[in-house]
C-alpha cells in the first residue's frame, strides 16, 4: 500500500479540532501530524475519525516517548507497534526528538542529551536500530532545552551534525527551537541555521513560545508564531529550499480560522520560495 507523500503546510491533528476539520478543511492545509502514542490501538469513534483523515490527507508521525538519548533499553516492542501503525495508515514519515524522556521509567519531559562523543555513539546506535526495526529512515528533531548538561565536549550544532552523519538519518528542523535556544544560551540563531546540513532536512516545525525574561524563552506551542521565528523559516527556505512545514499548537488552541491564517503564512512563504527557485533554475 503506497503512502501519500508529504508536501506543503500542515497542522497537528487534535481531537478537539476534528469536528471542525471534518466539516471543512481550510484549503491551506495539505497534511496533518499525529503522535503515534495517542492513536496506536485506539478504537471506536476515534479510530473512525483517524481513518477519515488518513484516507484523504497525508499524515506525518511525530513521536513523543522513544527517548533516543535515554539510558533505558530501547523499547523495541513499542517500535514494532509503531511500524504496524505507520504501515496501516500509509504514513511516510516518522520523526522523534533528539532528547530523552526516560530513566528507570518515563519522566514526562524532554531532557537535553550531553553533547559528548560518548552520547553521539549511544544515540547513533539507537537511531540505527530504530531504522532497522521500522524498515525506513527516520528524522530527528533539534530540541529546545533550558539547562546545559553537566558534561559538554561540543556545541549543539556539532552534536546534531555528528548524529545525523553517523546514524545516516534525516533532520526534522524546528526553527522555533533554534530561536528559543538562542535566547536561552546566547548564540546567533542564523549562524546555527546556516551550519546545518540542508540536504538532510525533510520536515520542519514552527511554533510560538513564551518570552519569560530577557534571557529566557519557553517553548510552549501555546501562542502565535513571532516575527523572528517567521524570519528564520523564511531564511530556511531561502538557504535549503521548501520542505513540508507544520504549525505546532498544543495549548491555548484558538479557533480554526486563526490557525488557518498562520498556516496560510507558511504556504505564502513556500510559494514565494518555490517561484524564486524556478526563476533561479
Amino acid at each position: 500500500m503506497n503512502a501519500k507523500a508529504l508536501f506543503g503546510a500542515g497542522l497537528g491533528l487534535k481531537r478537539d479540532l476534528m469536528p471542525q476539520l471534518q466539516a471543512g478543511v481550510p484549503a491551506c492545509i495539505d497534511f496533518f501530524e499525529i503522535a503515534p502514542e495517542n492513536w496506536i490501538e485506539v478504537g471506536g469513534r476515534s479510530a473512525k475519525q483517524l481513518a477519515w483523515f488518513a484516507e484523504r490527507y497525508p499524515l506525518a508521525a511525530h513521536g513523543l516517548s522513544l527517548s533516543l538519548g535515554g539510558p533505558d533499553p530501547l523499547n523495541e516492542v513499542f517500535l514494532q507497534r509503531v511500524k504496524s501503525f505507520l504501515d496501516q495508515h500509509r504514513i511516510p514519515l516518522y520523526t522523534e526528538h533528539l532528547s530523552y524522556c526516560s530513566a528507570d521509567g518515563y519522566l514526562y519531559d524532554l531532557l537535553p542529551i550531553p553533547f559528548t562523543e560518548e552520547a553521539v555513539k549511544h544515540v547513533v546506535a539507537r537511531i540505527r536500530r530504530t531504522q532497522d526495526i521500522l524498515e525506513r529512515r527516520i528524522a530527528v528533531e533539534n530540541a529546545s532545552y533550558y539547562v546545559r548538561a553537566p558534561i559538554t565536549e561540543m556545541d549543539e550544532l556539532a552534536f546534531i551534525r555528528a548524529v545525523l552523519s553517523e546514524a545516516d538519518c534525516d533532520l526534522h528542523l524546528d526553527v522555533n527551537n533554534i530561536y528559543v535556544n538562542s535566547i536561552n544560551f546566547g548564540f546567533d540563531p542564523l549562524a546555527m541555521l546556516r551550519g546545518l546540513p540542508g540536504e538532510r532536512i525533510v520536515y520542519i516545525h514552527t511554533a510560538g513560545h513564551l518570552r519569560e525574561a530577557e534571557h529566557l524563552a519557553i517553548d510552549t506551542h501555546g501562542a502565535p508564531v513571532l516575527d523572528p521565528v517567521w524570519d528564520l523559516l523564511d531564511e530556511t527556505y531561502r538557504l535549503f529550499g521548501v520542505a513540508p512545514t507544520l504549525l505546532e499548537r498544543d495549548m491555548n488552541i484558538p479557533p480554526l480560522t486563526e490557525l488557518a491564517a498562520e498556516i496560510e503564512h507558511i504556504a505564502r512563504l513556500q510559494r514565494h520560495h518555490a517561484v524564486r527557485g524556478r526563476v533561479a533554475a
